[in-house]
């Protein structure tokens, strides 16, 4: 079964994202209190809690959650494996997968520590299609219907 390991947020874009232990998901938006939410494809990001420990092996420092800009940590299922269009239902939320991945803009903080980001490869954006509450601790399910 996969469960929200981790929510993140950063009230202002460009500072690291920091953990609450919950979030309003608010349809054709996002995460309310979010700066990176708005009407548009990437309202909210996942990454695997695998992904994330791959990269912690290779490390001599502990990896805060939220470290890679990720919304939602995500234990129990490897998130860039889901193609475009796949809908999840996290908590009381449902989301669509929009995007697998993405570019690493200049000065990105965590290549710069690491010399790696793995939300390039690994990180997926989600447009949220009913609203709802997320928790940590809350299910993650593929939906039947696509």
């Amino acid at each position: 079964m996969a469960k929200v390991a981790a929510i993140n947020i950063s009230e202002i874009r460009g500072i690291q994202k920091h953990e609450i232990p919950e979030a309003y998901l608010k349809e054709g938006w996002g995460i309310e209190g979010d700066a990176h939410a708005g009407n548009w494809h990437r309202q909210v990001s996942l990454l695997s809690t695998d992904s994330v420990q791959t990269m912690q092996e290779k490390l001599d420092f502990k990896l805060e959650h939220g470290a890679f800009a990720e919304n939602i940590l995500v234990e129990g299922m490897e998130v860039h494996t889901l193609p475009i269009g796949t809908r999840l239902k996290i908590g009381e939320a449902s989301v669509e997968v929009t995007q697998i991945g993405k570019e690493c803009h200049y000065g990105c903080a965590i290549r710069e520590k690491t010399g790696d980001c793995v939300m390039p490869r690994e990180g997926i954006f989600v447009k949220v299609i009913r609203s709802g509450h997320v928790r940590t601790g809350d299910e993650i399910a593929v939906c039947a219907e696509q």
